[in-house]
């Protein structure tokens, strides 16, 4: 039988219990519950159905790591050929996936358009849209997408969540409140839009009301899938952290954000990211970089993205692990050979940032420093939140402090306490770099704050 998906797109002839798996993972995937998981099984017993093995070819696609191509194919394969009598939307589909498999991203983004501007409300599209524009960081790209399709979906929560999430990145902070909890008021249980709203908070410093609200919502947050559970907990670590809260965050820490599915590339960068910030605070890691650093080692040859390459390179290097040079060389390689859509990145963006990671954690904060400051205006084209990237500002604030560059420090401190002004960690920071330049009266301000 023909019919339609939950939101209406159209499908070719599908069986009812085929139906019933694709609206299964739509429904998940946009939810982020590990329900989504299940379109694998459902490709096996449908292994005729275009959708179905499209379906799980992108979800083998997004473990983003090098054999995620491999893990793929075979869904490709038999989605290409069922594809040849297919309905067009699937055969766009199709063609959409292909050209994500041989990295082939400018073209995915165009066939995706091609699919919104015809169905509309095919919001798996847009949602496989915003990831790639996530990736290359362009951030008006998503709201383009998202404001075109906005008239065909109001009634979908998801979509707020996504266009709210879009707004942040664009730094237009009031619109994506708006749109965030325009989300929550259609489903309360939106992970994405909570997550959009969260940074918000973050960014305008509103940090008790960010507690307040994460720990509100905590409840809904079953059934989600390691990234989102993970990554909601590392939010609420963030605050945390600012609220002086050390043991909270490092309980987040241990009990979710790296308490799930250690082979994940989301979940190893949450945690390195959320440890060093532990660590910047003056948290003691103990033994735990050792542990996280067993499970990177897999990714000594990874360069499948530079945002994520950097944070396992990261990783690698404070647990002092030999793998961190493997990784270093690959991101050269990567510089030279990467596909010609983002060769520039790597070669002007990652690789120095890379090397400035290297020599931070070496000690050797001068070159940490040249290269991590030589990377940062462009940092966004690695991918990653405002929020995510911040770790490299941490660093090279981390760095012009113990190389004793305090006039600098000063001045990035005082800029950070725009929006963090009652930060446990950063007048802390401040304190000791005002001793040190000899203004005791704004030293014991900072400390004032803290109290």
């Amino acid at each position: 039988m023909s019919g339609a998906d939950l939101f209406g797109n159209p499908l070719g002839p599908a069986s009812v219990t085929a139906l019933a798996a694709i609206d299964d993972f739509i429904d998940g995937f946009l939810a982020y519950e590990t329900r989504a998981a299940n379109v694998i099984a459902a490709a096996e017993a449908h292994p005729g159905s275009v959708l179905l093995n499209a379906y799980a070819a992108t979800l083998w696609l997004l473990l983003e790591a090098p054999e995620a191509v491999e893990r793929a194919a075979p869904y490709l394969a038999r989605a290409r050929i069922a594809a040849e009598s297919a309905h067009p939307r699937e055969q766009a589909f199709v063609e959409f996936v292909s050209a994500w498999s041989v990295d082939d991203i400018p073209a995915a983004l165009a066939i995706a358009d091609t699919i919104l501007a015809t169905w509309p409300r095919d919001l798996l599209v847009l949602k496989l849209r915003h990831y790639h524009d996530f990736n290359r960081g362009d951030f008006p790209a998503m709201l383009r997408a998202a404001s075109a399709v906005l008239p065909h979906a109001q009634d979908v929560a998801y979509l707020h969540g996504m266009i709210a999430f879009a707004y942040e990145q664009c730094h237009l902070l009031d619109e994506a409140e708006a749109a965030a909890r325009q989300a929550l008021a259609l489903k309360r249980k939106e992970p994405w839009a909570q997550h959009a709203l969260a940074h918000v908070m973050l960014t305008k410093g509103r940090i008790a009301e960010g507690v307040a609200f994460l720990e509100g919502v905590r409840d809904t947050w079953t059934g989600l899938n390691s990234f989102m559970d993970t990554h909601l907990w590392w939010h609420l670590a963030l605050f945390y952290l600012s609220q002086g809260r050390f043991e909270d965050a490092l309980a987040a820490y241990d009990d979710h954000c790296w308490a799930q599915e250690k082979g994940y590339s989301q979940d190893q960068v949450g945690a390195v990211s959320l440890l060093t910030r532990l660590e910047l605070a003056g948290v003691a890691a103990g033994e735990r970089w050792s542990e996280l650093a067993n499970h990177l080692a897999v990714r000594a040859d990874d360069a499948v993205q530079p945002f994520l390459t950097l944070q396992y390179l990261y990783g690698l290097a404070r647990a002092g692990r030999p793998e961190a040079d493997a990784l270093l060389a690959a991101v050269r390689r990567a510089a030279v050979e990467a596909p010609e859509h983002v060769r520039q990145t790597w070669a002007e963006v990652a690789l120095p940032a890379a090397e400035g990671l290297v020599a931070h954690t070496r000690g050797d904060f001068e070159t940490a420093l040249r290269g991590l400051r030589a990377a940062l205006p462009r940092l966004a084209e690695i991918g990653g939140s405002h929020a995510q990237r911040d770790l490299f500002e941490q660093l090279i604030l981390d760095a012009l402090i113990r190389a004793g560059r305090l006039s600098e420090a000063q001045q990035a401190l005082e800029l950070r306490r725009g929006f963090d002004p009652d930060g446990v960690p950063l007048n802390r920071a401040l304190a000791d770099v005002y001793e040190r330049l000899g203004l005791p009266n704004e030293a014991a301000k900072a400390r004032a704050r803290i109290a």
